[in-house]
């Protein structure tokens, strides 16, 4: 009985965090103008608007190259840190490893700010590189926390039996660790992409007039009540879960294999 009320709990608890996202969604579907109740019935017309919408498929291409590139530079700086982590020691240690993990505790706002000062430093504010610039900051927490954890089954004895038996360092790291790795590696580029894909404050600070689809919700909002909002949300929390599942799931099957082995 404490087993089914429990569930029963976490359901509830679940449905009331869900509820805002899944009206989203359900009326982004709708064929009326504004959300209402009774339904209008099933519809994607406001999904067909948003993509006919110029600065909304611009939006939608900035996203998408700055998550990918984010993505991709999060990922290398994230592996270079847990690497170095995880392999040495050195003076200075855990302020490196404070100061890699530090953006993502700090309030966006401030990082934006911070970002906004900095990348007009060294002009950069008002371009989409700026953007990349500022995103891979804040992702490659994300991505050294999971390669990380999975260099902790890493057994220590490896990397040197490989030396001892005539491969570099390079190719050690190569034949040996980055394929180990390659599970939380491929986990860490899609979670990089997420955190890029939905981040808008520092886009916002930084981008100028190169609008990410968060940015370009976020201007939507500040004029008249639009319903390609609902559609654009559907989309961008399609993107963002599918990204994340596909993380989760790369771990999970390789952590099963590993309890298996």
């Amino acid at each position: 009985m404490n087993a089914v009320f429990q569930r029963f709990y976490v359901a509830l608890l679940f449905l009331f965090i869900a509820a805002p996202i899944i009206v989203i969604v359900v009326f982004s579907f709708d064929a009326n103008r504004f959300p209402s109740i009774p339904w209008g019935g099933f519809s994607l017309e406001w999904h067909k608007a948003a993509f006919e919408d110029a600065m909304i498929r611009a939006a939608f291409w900035n996203s998408v190259k700055v998550g990918l590139v984010t993505a991709t530079g999060a990922t290398l700086l994230g592996f270079a840190a847990a690497y170095l982590d995880f392999r040495y020691n050195f003076f200075g240690k855990r302020a490196f490893v404070l100061l890699v993990a530090v953006p993502p505790a700090v309030p966006v706002s401030i990082l934006g700010m911070a970002m906004l000062a900095f990348l007009s430093r060294i002009g950069l504010f008002g371009q989409i590189g700026g953007i990349m610039v500022a995103h891979i900051a804040i992702a490659s927490s994300f991505a050294m926390a999971l390669i990380r954890l999975r260099l902790e089954d890493f057994g220590t004895e490896l990397e040197p039996a490989a030396r001892n038996l005539g491969a570099s360092h390079l190719q050690a790291l190569r034949h040996v660790v980055i394929p180990f790795c390659a599970p939380s590696i491929v986990a860490a580029f899609l979670l990089s992409a997420a955190v890029s894909f939905d981040e808008f404050m520092v886009a916002w600070f930084v981008g100028g007039v190169h609008e990410t689809l968060p940015v370009r919700i976020l201007n939507l909002l500040q004029g008249q009540v639009n319903p390609k909002i609902n559609a654009i949300g559907t989309v961008v929390l399609f993107i963002s879960i599918t990204l994340v599942v596909v993380a989760q799931r790369l771990i999970s099957l390789r952590t099963t294999r590993d309890e298996k082995e």
